[in-house]
């Protein structure tokens, strides 16, 4: 994920894009391993657009965007990247970066009430975006996660994610294994054939294996994830079918 420090940027208006093409977006046939970028305001160097037609010539699939952050921002390519994303047939992830040094059910509903829906066509489950403690220990930050995964999950009804990396997860969060039963996304940058895997999660979703990528359509340098297939079918996982008619 992309750390914290942004500047004022210009919101882009986007015109023109009409509901139909959201509906008429090409799926292709899935891929063995589905894989896709995050993306930031950072990915929008000088203003710059991402051509999401670019990123699913390219192969990918899907793509997890920055939502919110604490209790206040909102991520002013959000909006755009959403509509473009979909209407070019790229399965939508959202994340919020989480401040826990700030209450929980606040920032939720922020989430919640920013990201226009985690139920329709092409759409991934919540993340929750672990990097930080915020001053709490294990035991605080372990009720923080809690409260915030549980309010999340009521206000979108889907289960989230979890994004983490390992040393965040055995040091910070004393390598609790109490949150299993929501899907992994972990970051392990280390080359190796799988991810390191904390917390007794028995498989991982998704795994960010690099922080430096490139991928057509976007500007400057990516991260880079890959599905495992631990919820199964990824165009059933990612609302595929409310597109092309299968179930």
């Amino acid at each position: 994920m992309h750390r914290t420090r942004w500047r004022s940027i210009r919101v882009i208006a986007l015109s023109g894009i009409a509901l139909g093409s959201i509906l008429t977006a090409t799926t292709q046939t899935a891929q063995a391993t589905p894989t896709g970028p995050d993306v930031s305001s950072w990915q929008h160097i000088d203003g710059r657009m991402i051509d999401w037609f670019a990123v699913r010539r390219s192969g990918h699939q899907f793509a997890m965007v920055k939502a919110t952050e604490g209790l206040s921002y909102v991520n002013p390519y959000f909006v755009p990247d959403s509509l473009l994303m979909r209407a070019a047939g790229v399965a939508r992830g959202t994340y919020h970066y989480a401040q826990p040094g700030l209450p929980p059910e606040p920032q939720a509903a922020l989430y919640a009430a920013v990201v226009l829906g985690q139920n329709g066509p092409l759409d991934l489950p919540p993340v929750l975006d672990m990097e930080h403690s915020g001053g709490l220990d294990p035991a605080g930050l372990i009720d923080w996660t809690h409260r915030y995964l549980n309010t999340v999950r009521t206000l979108t009804g889907r289960m989230p994610i979890i994004y983490t990396y390992p040393n965040f997860w055995k040091s910070a969060m004393a390598n609790t294994n109490v949150f299993t039963a929501y899907p992994l996304w972990i970051a392990d940058y280390r080359g190796n054939d799988q991810p390191e895997v904390p917390g007794g999660w028995p498989a991982w979703t998704f795994w960010q294996t690099t922080d430096s990528g490139s991928i057509p359509g976007i500007s400057g340098r990516t991260d880079i994830n890959v599905y495992s297939g631990a919820q199964g079918d990824f165009a059933r996982f990612a609302h595929m079918g409310g597109l092309t008619g299968s179930g």
